[in-house]
């Protein structure tokens, strides 16, 4: 994000004063230049707000669904692994925060024909021989040199929507199977849902179909769990262990969900407890099927094991603040990221903490 003025006319006003006196007959008013804003470090004065610089991404695309949504997930498709070449196609899934509860989905969404701009992940240092060269070029050589137009025309959105009582605070998608998503409700409630009709019939949709707001579709979930004593956000499917699932609430309590069937799971009813504060995020290991991480309001992140009893196997202050989310590296399990609600973020070696065995 940049910070930039609100209202230019007051910047014109406080320009002209400076330059009364100086003998300068320009009318012209310099642009003033944009800053990075720093989350934590800078404060924005009075007459500045946030804008998104495009340049920063290689494609960006708003839409207006309606209701705001606090969550959302990417669904595995199989269009391939690697996609370098626009257009390209993403399907995901989000949960809204109506007015009221009843007014609250879950949407499928489908984006087609996403235009944007190829280029260099490490753009090339010149030499000192390029430099004179570079320099006499202009700034749309460069820029038709580094980026490549990919993909024309509008994205397609299409979306199908299904009902869900209370407000969705998270919602993750299984990777395995990623037409099985859980979602997290301010009612206190878990829920798992079987999205694989809905995820279909738009992958055989090529275009918009109908006109107006897409139908909400009264849907029963295959799980509904009542056993957390809180809402929460805190939860991640096992990326190894297909169906196995974490979830954590507000009253510090996590609960293991283990798959009976394709369609059933076993929760433990008796939880996780550890943290003394509510549990924010979790995240399972990238290698280990029986290890998880949470973070907590606490300022802590404690490491669990599954098959050693219901106490974390140790526990480290993080950050000052709330800690509200933690990721593991994939490339390298040995690293674990998380951010604070101070606008920090760390990066831990699990190399070096002492572990607890029970």
């Amino acid at each position: 994000m940049v910070r930039s003025i609100k209202n230019p006319k007051k910047a014109k006003r406080k320009n002209k004063v400076a330059k009364k006196g100086d003998g300068s007959s320009s009318s012209s008013i310099p642009s003033l230049p944009t800053k990075v804003w720093q989350p934590g470090v800078d404060k924005l004065e009075e007459g500045e707000e946030l804008q998104c610089d495009p340049t920063a991404y290689n494609s960006l695309h708003a839409f207006h669904i309606g209701w705001p949504c606090l969550s959302f997930d990417i669904v595995r498709d199989t269009l391939g692994l690697v996609r370098n070449e626009f257009p390209h196609t993403a399907y995901f899934v989000a949960g809204t925060q109506a007015e009221k509860p009843s007014w609250n989905s879950i949407g499928v969404f489908k984006v087609s024909n996403i235009s944007g701009k190829r280029r260099e992940l490490v753009p090339n240092k010149p030499s000192n021989d390029d430099e004179d060269v570079d320099s006499e070029s202009s700034d749309s050589d460069e820029d038709s040199d580094d980026d490549e137009e990919g993909g024309s025309g509008t994205p397609i959105l299409q979306l199908r929507k299904v009902a869900h009582q209370g407000c969705v605070n998270r919602i993750r998608a299984m990777t395995q199977n990623p037409h099985i998503c859980a979602s997290w409700a301010d009612t206190g409630h878990v829920q798992v849902w079987d999205l694989r009709s809905h995820l279909n019939a738009l992958a055989e949709s090529e275009t918009i179909v109908g006109q107006g707001a897409p139908q909400v579709s009264n849907q029963s979930p295959l799980v509904k769990f009542g056993g957390h004593k809180d809402e929460g956000y805190a939860i991640d499917w096992n990326p190894i262990t297909t169906g196995r699932l974490v979830t954590g609430d507000c009253n510090s309590c996590i609960y293991l969900w283990e798959p009976a069937s394709d369609a059933t799971w076993n929760v433990d009813p008796n939880p996780f407890i550890g943290h003394s504060a509510s549990v924010e995020d979790l995240q399972w290991s990238p290698t280990e099927p029986d290890v998880f991480a949470s973070c907590s309001v606490d300022g802590h992140i404690a490491i669990w094991d599954t098959r050693v009893g219901k106490s974390a196997l140790t526990s480290f202050k993080a950050h000052n603040a709330d800690v509200n989310v933690i990721s593991w590296n994939r490339l390298a399990s040995c690293l674990l990221a998380s951010g604070s609600d101070d606008g920090t973020f760390s990066i831990h070696d699990l190399r070096l903490l002492k572990v607890r065995l029970v």
